[in-house]
């Protein structure tokens, strides 16, 4: 017998799902339901985040200018209000001024595009697209 269609869930839960995991890492599975794997996505990116800003990793701002930069941008704004308060804040360093600030900054980055993927996860579970087990 060939496996059921996963049922149709409303647009509105599927976005905002993707919304607060963007927000707060681990939210969007938090509203799910998914308890433990929200607690694990939220410690293990803000930890991540937050190492790479002890490190004096570089925290870019939004710019037309280098490519890379640009990049890295993206990939920080990717960790969503962990950064936004970050800027606004102004912790994290404009530049790197040491060899291991440059793994800081490297840090940064991979826990926004980590959340990113949490929160197309969370998404995707929410849309019926993934199991929910």
């Amino acid at each position: 017998m060939p496996p059921s269609a996963p049922t149709p869930v409303s647009s509105n839960r599927t976005n905002l799902a993707l919304l607060l995991g963007w927000l707060i890492p681990g939210a969007g599975h938090l509203l799910l339901g998914k308890r433990l794997r929200a607690l694990l996505l939220f410690v293990s990116i803000t930890a991540m985040f937050a190492i790479g800003v002890a490190l004096g990793g570089k925290v870019y701002a939004p710019n037309l200018g280098d490519v890379l930069d640009m990049l890295g941008f993206v990939g920080q704004l990717g960790a969503g209000l962990l950064y936004l308060g970050t800027r606004l804040l102004g912790f994290g360093a404009s530049s790197v001024q040491i060899a291991i600030a440059d793994y800081g900054t490297k840090f940064i980055v991979v826990s926004g595009l980590l959340n990113v993927i949490a929160a197309v996860d969370a998404q995707r579970l929410a849309n019926g697209r993934k199991d929910l087990a």
